[in-house]
C-alpha cells in the first residue's frame, strides 16, 4: 500500500492524539500518516547557520516527522517576505499592502528547491505527496526536475483571486505555469476554481474542460474540496473542565446582557477594523440597545514585525477606545478587546456562551471558526452566526446570516436581526448549519483529496 507524505511549510502533528487543544487538520492529517505509516515534512521553525539538506526524522504522537531547518537568509525571503509579504496580501485582495521584490522571489525558489532536495530521498516509487498552502507552489516542478514520477496533489488554504488582481504579481505566469506540475490541484470553493481557470485561459492560452486544465503542453485535475472541522473532536472538548470552566465564566461575566463574539487572528483579512466601525454604527443607531449588549472580540496576534500588522492594531486600539469612550458606563464596557490566545477547548466555552458569533472577513480562504462556533452551540438554545459572503465558508453555510463585511450598515442590520431571531427560526437554521459541518468535516476533507489524488488520470 501506497504511503502519503504530506509537505507543508510548518509541521504540527499533536504529541497526543486524544488531545483537544490540537487543531483539526493536525489531527485529520495524523490520523491518515498513522495509518499509512506516512510523512510530515516542513520546516522545524528552527535557524541553522548552514543549511545542511539533512532532516531530522522522528516520531511525534505516533506519526514520523522530517524536519529541515532553514537559514536566517531563507526566513526573511521565503518566509516573512515572499510568503507573507508578497502572496498573502495578493491573494487576499490587498494589493496595496503586497511587497514585490526580487530578492523575496529568489528566497522563495531557493527554499523550495532546498525542500524538494532534502525531500528527494525519502520518497519511495508508490508514495502519493500531498503538498499544502501558498507556501510551495512551485515544489512540484522542482521534484520532477529531479525525476520524481509520483502522484502529487496541492492544496490551497486561501482564497485564489480575481485575474486582474493576480496578474499585479511580477512573473505571475511563471508561478502558474509551476502549478501544471501537479496531478490534482484543490479549492476550497467553486469561485476560486473559476478564478483560477479564468487565469489559465485567458493569460496562459489553455483550456479548461472540468475537472481538467491543460497549459504549457500538460494537463492538471482540478478539484473542489472545503475543508471542514472534526466535528466528534470537537463536540467532546465541551464537556472538558477548560471549556466548562470558560463556558461558566462567560455566562457570568454577560450579567444577563447579550454577547457578540469574535475570534480572529490580528489580520488585516479578517475585517476587525470594519467589524468595529459597524458594531459602532450599531450602537449609534440603536441607543435603546445601551446596557443590554456587549462585543467580545479576542484577536489573537500575528506577524507582529510586519508593519501592516502594527499599524492594523494601532488602529483597532484607536476604535475600541472611541466606542467604549462615546458609549460606556459605570458599570457596562460595549467593547471588549482581547489580545491574547486562548486553546481550541477554552474557546469552545465562549463559543457556546455567545448569543451571536461575528465571522465577518474581508477575505477568508475557508474560516473554521464560523464552523466552530455552530459546532458549539446548544441545540435547544442555539446562537446566530453572522458570516461574510467573502469567506469560502458562505459557500456552504447558506443558513447563516450573510452579510457585506464593507457595509457598516449590512452588518449591523444582522446584529439586529441575530438578537431578535425567534428561537424557532435559531433552531431551524442551526439544525441546516450543523448538518452541512458534519456531512463535510475534516475527515471528509481529507478523504476525497486523497482519493482523487490515489484514482485520478496522471499528469
Amino acid at each position: 500500500m501506497s504511503r502519503l507524505i504530506v509537505v507543508s511549510n510548518r509541521v504540527n502533528p499533536p504529541a497526543d492524539p486524544g488531545v483537544a487543544t490540537a487543531g483539526g487538520l493536525a489531527m485529520a492529517l495524523a490520523a491518515a500518516l498513522r495509518e499509512d505509516k506516512g510523512i510530515w515534512f516542513g520546516w522545524s521553525g528552527e535557524i541553522t547557520e548552514h543549511f545542511t539538506g539533512k532532516p531530522s526524522i522522528q516520531k511525534v504522537g505516533g506519526v514520523t516527522v522530517a524536519l529541515v531547518d532553514l537559514e536566517e537568509q531563507d526566513r526573511a525571503e521565503y518566509y516573512d517576505g515572499y510568503a507573507n509579504r508578497t502572496l498573502w496580501p495578493l491573494f487576499h485582495y490587498r494589493t496595496d499592502l503586497a511587497a514585490y521584490e526580487r530578492s523575496f522571489n529568489e528566497g522563495y525558489l531557493r527554499v523550495n528547491e532546498r525542500f524538494a532536495e532534502t525531500l528527494l530521498p525519502l520518497i519511495r516509487p508508490d508514495d502519493l505527496i500531498w503538498v499544502q498552502d501558498y507556501h510551495l507552489i512551485p515544489l512540484a516542478s522542482e521534484l520532477r526536475r529531479r525525476g520524481v514520477k509520483n502522484r502529487i496533489g496541492f492544496f490551497l488554504h486561501t482564497p485564489w483571486p480575481a485575474r486582474n488582481v493576480f496578474n499585479t504579481l511580477p512573473r505571475h505566469l511563471e508561478l502558474v505555469e509551476s502549478f501544471f506540475a501537479y496531478d490534482l490541484i484543490g479549492f476550497h470553493t467553486h469561485d476560486y476554481l473559476d478564478a483560477f481557470s479564468d487565469y489559465v485561459f485567458h493569460e496562459a492560452g489553455g483550456e479548461f474542460e472540468y475537472p481538467c486544465a491543460r497549459a504549457f503542453g500538460r494537463s492538471v485535475q482540478l478539484g473542489v474540496f472545503p475543508i471542514g472541522i472534526d466535528v466528534d473532536q470537537f463536540r467532546s472538548s465541551l464537556a472538558s473542565k477548560a471549556s466548562l470552566d470558560y463556558y461558566e465564566r462567560a455566562c457570568v461575566s454577560k450579567l444577563n446582557r447579550k454577547m457578540l463574539l469574535g475570534v480572529d487572528r490580528l489580520d488585516y483579512s479578517k475585517g476587525l477594523e470594519e467589524r468595529f466601525l459597524a458594531y459602532e454604527r450599531f450602537l449609534d443607531d440603536n441607543p435603546d440597545r445601551a446596557e443590554q449588549i456587549f462585543l467580545l472580540q479576542i484577536a489573537t496576534p500575528s506577524r507582529t514585525g510586519v508593519d501592516a500588522y502594527k499599524d492594523l492594531r494601532s488602529r483597532l486600539d484607536t476604535i475600541s477606545g472611541r466606542v467604549n469612550g462615546t458609549h460606556a458606563t459605570v458599570d457596562w464596557v460595549p467593547l471588549r478587546y482581547v489580545n491574547q490566545p486562548y486553546r481550541r477547548d477554552e474557546l469552545s466555552g465562549i463559543y457556546r456562551a455567545a448569543d451571536v458569533g461575528l465571522v465577518t472577513p474581508l477575505r477568508d480562504g475557508m474560516n473554521l471558526v464560523a464552523k466552530e462556533y455552530v459546532a458549539a452551540q446548544d441545540e435547544k438554545d442555539p446562537g446566530v452566526l453572522i458570516l461574510s459572503r467573502f469567506a469560502g465558508a458562505a459557500e456552504q453555510m447558506k443558513d447563516a446570516l450573510i452579510v457585506n463585511p464593507l457595509s457598516p450598515e449590512d452588518v449591523a442590520d444582522a446584529i439586529r436581526r441575530g438578537l431578535d431571531m425567534p428561537l424557532s427560526e435559531r433552531r431551524r437554521r442551526w439544525q441546516s448549519l450543523m448538518h452541512g459541518i458534519i456531512k463535510g468535516d475534516v475527515t471528509a476533507w481529507r478523504d476525497a483529496f486523497v482519493s482523487a489524488l490515489r484514482d485520478g488520470p496522471g499528469v
